[in-house]
């Protein structure tokens, strides 16, 4: 029931009812009421003053409205003072204080709501009333009296308005029946603007308090947007910048945990598929968030289970491909149905709210980005829009990240060809320089060859014509006669051997006869050999010296190819050596891997031989360069094939004798003793 200062809502008591029945008293009873009215006055502005000193001392403005909830329940003697605020306009909930007095502070609070709006007798000591003040006031119990100890009984309400507009209620409230008198409603109406101020401080401040908290996201939202900024612009790898975009994003956004999932699709052909079909794909976690507070996932969950699993394992993964289009928010997982059970990565039994956002390219999506809390969360539009914004700046990084890596793997496969090729041009090139100077070589090798060959050839040719026309003269004595036919004979040996020497070499090097083996005395094939070089050696003033085993030594050997190499040795020793020096000839036995061998040195004193020279010096129609001695360069290079063909080795050594210009010249020939262990030796350098 609703009254006003006249009476019930609705209903007027008589005059009659409120004035004295006899003149008499009437007169009596005036100056009571004049002194009491001026009582009453100062008892209100007393009010009024002290509110506005609360007003004014109080800093902490929940504290002044529960400080003048207590003023104004002990100076109208109320069971219960309550003083509520209007909403404000952003529909956050209302700052309101009560105060009861001391005998019911004790008592339990209800489980429900204590107020019945049709027991207790509501009044407003403000008139005229209002549809709106009538809501205000009923609006402001339901608000500020739903936890009272008992059942109230009667109401004194007034609203308040500051700047026209209503702006809380002061509600005073008596647990038992009561008839409220005209001085307090007129006290109440009296304390209502001081009271509209307190209101008024409370709504600023909480419009402030707002305005900061709006003030101070905003600055962590563009903060967040300057760090993912220079996190794109950052030569960071993929996977550490996905970890601080998730950290960056759930730390702004003051969330429990923040992880970042990215997809890898087996099915190749999933983009040309219906968008809500459930896709082959692994979920792998790239990057994770943990507030403080947080048990480490590590404590919790297999390391294995937790990094990956499949997308038809998990129903809140399955929500984003059948919810297309907008973010998946759910307020507790726990109350979800048992056939969206979530993969264990997202301990949802800890962290039940979820906002799962996807990663989204051309329709694609590439992976997921979740926020959970342990506790359901109102996510504000401007929120949702940050992390929108988020979401396609992490798919961006992705798919350039992927196209620079393809990218990068094309450059290095062409990379890789083009120096391949480049390669393999190099070695072409090589070869093609080496086989140009071989055939320069061998271009110079011919030329030589020709003119040795000519040589050889032409002068014993003309040797032999000359002999033959000197034959023809009649007059010629007989001894010339026998000189000339000496001459012949000759000449016609030099032209056979030159002949025999290049049948041999080819032979050999076509391999068309095997050696025939025949056991020698070394020592004695040797010392023979020496005492028919003794008188050719002796022209250019040279000696020879042997050095044999003591022992006798056998070699079994082909003797054919065997006098024509120590032949062949000597006569180069011949040829090149200093005059007035000593060709020694050496002979020894060794056993090498237990092989006997036989080895034989024929040193000689003359010009050193470089090692470019000792290169080719074995090489046919190759001589020493500055080496001007007659020659047809056949004579090494027929030793190194005769050598090899009775399966031994031949090497050349050149050391420069201290104090002089010269150098000894050793040739080293290495064969098998025995024809049974006769194995090929390699080839000498």
């Amino acid at each position: 029931m609703w009254s006003t200062a006249k009476g019930v809502l609705g209903m007027k008591k008589p005059l009659s009812s409120s004035l004295p029945q006899y003149p008499d008293d009437l007169d009596r009873i005036q100056p009571y009421q004049f002194k009491l009215m001026q009582h009453q006055e100062e008892s209100a502005q007393q009010l009024v003053h002290k509110i506005n000193q609360i007003i004014a001392n109080s800093s902490a403005t929940a504290l002044m409205l529960q400080e003048i909830a207590q003023l104004l329940g002990i100076a109208f003697q109320v069971d219960c003072c309550c003083l509520v605020p209007a909403v404000p306009e952003t529909g956050e909930e209302a700052t309101s204080a009560s105060w009861c007095a001391q005998e019911y502070l004790g008592l339990p609070h209800p489980d429900e709501i204590s107020l019945s709006m049709h027991s207790p007798v509501v009044q407003c000591a403000a008139e005229p009333l209002t549809i709106e003040d009538i809501s205000t006031i009923q609006n402001s119990l339901v608000v500020g009296c739903q936890y009272l100890p008992l059942t109230i009984k009667a109401v004194l309400a007034i609203p308040t308005r500051f700047a026209g507009k209503n702006n809380g209620v002061i509600n005073l409230i008596k647990f038992q029946p009561y008839d409220w008198s005209e001085s307090e409603k007129q006290r109440l109406q009296a304390i209502e603007s001081a009271c509209a101020i307190a209101f008024s401080q409370i709504t600023q401040a909480q419009l402030i308090t707002e305005q900061q908290q709006h003030l101070q996201k905003s600055d962590q939202h563009q903060n967040l947007i300057r760090q993912l900024t220079i996190l794109s612009l950052s030569n960071l790898e993929l996977n550490q910048m996905l970890q601080l975009v998730i950290a960056s994003t759930a730390e702004s956004l003051q969330a429990d945990r923040g992880l970042l999932i990215l997809l890898k699709y087996t099915d190749p052909l999933f983009r040309t598929r219906p968008r809500k079909q459930i896709p082959k794909a692994k979920a792998t976690l790239t990057g994770e968030w943990n507030k403080a507070t947080l048990t480490p996932r590590a404590n919790r969950l297999d390391t294995s289970e937790a990094q990956s699993f499949l997308i038809s394992d998990c129903g809140l993964c399955q929500r984003a491909f059948t919810e297309s289009g907008s973010p998946v928010i759910i307020d507790d997982y726990t109350e979800q149905n048992d056939t969206w059970i979530a993969a264990p990565l997202f301990m949802l039994e800890e962290l039940p709210a979820v906002l799962l956002m996807p990663l989204e390219s051309q329709g694609v999506i590439l992976g997921f980005l979740v926020l959970q809390q342990a506790i359901a969360r109102t996510w504000q539009p401007a929120e949702l829009n940050l992390v929108e914004m988020v979401c396609a700046q992490v798919s961006n990084a992705i798919i350039q990240s992927q196209t620079l890596r393809q990218v990068q793997t094309l450059v290095d496969e062409r990379t890789a060809k083009l120096q391949s090729s480049l390669e393999l041009q190099a070695k072409l090139h090589e070869r093609t320089r080496q086989y140009v100077e071989q055939l320069r070589e061998l271009n110079q090798l011919k030329d030589e060859f020709m003119s040795n060959m000519s040589d050889r050839l032409r002068y014993p040719l003309t040797n032999m014509l000359l002999s033959i026309r000197n034959l023809r003269f009649p007059e010629i004595t007989p001894e010339r006669h026998a000189r000339y036919l000496d001459i012949l004979e000759q000449e016609c040996t030099k032209e056979i051997n030159l002949i025999n020497d290049l049948l041999t070499l080819q032979k050999l090097e076509s391999h068309q006869q095997a050696p025939q083996f025949k056991t020698i005395d070394l020592n004695t094939k040797i010392l023979d050999l020496s005492v028919t070089f003794e008188k050719q050696l002796a022209e250019k003033g040279l000696k020879i010296s042997v050095d044999l085993p003591k022992e006798p030594l056998q070699l079994q050997t082909e003797v054919e190819s065997f006098d024509r190499i120590l032949q062949e040795l000597l006569t180069n020793a011949c040829k090149y050596s200093e005059h007035d020096t000593v060709v020694h000839l050496q002979a020894a036995h060794q056993v090498a891997k237990q092989i006997d061998q036989v080895i034989i040195k024929v040193t000689n004193t003359g010009r050193a031989i470089s090692e470019e020279e000792a290169t080719y010096i074995f090489d046919k129609f190759r001589r020493g360069k500055g080496r001007w001695t007659p020659g047809t360069g056949l004579g090494l290079a027929l030793v190194k094939s005769l050598v090899q063909h009775l399966n031994g080795a031949i090497a050349i050594e050149s050391l420069q004798i201290s104090d002089s210009n010269e150098s000894e010249i050793c040739f080293t020939l290495t064969l098998p003793q025995f024809s049974d262990e006769s194995k090929p030796y390699p080839e000498s350098d």
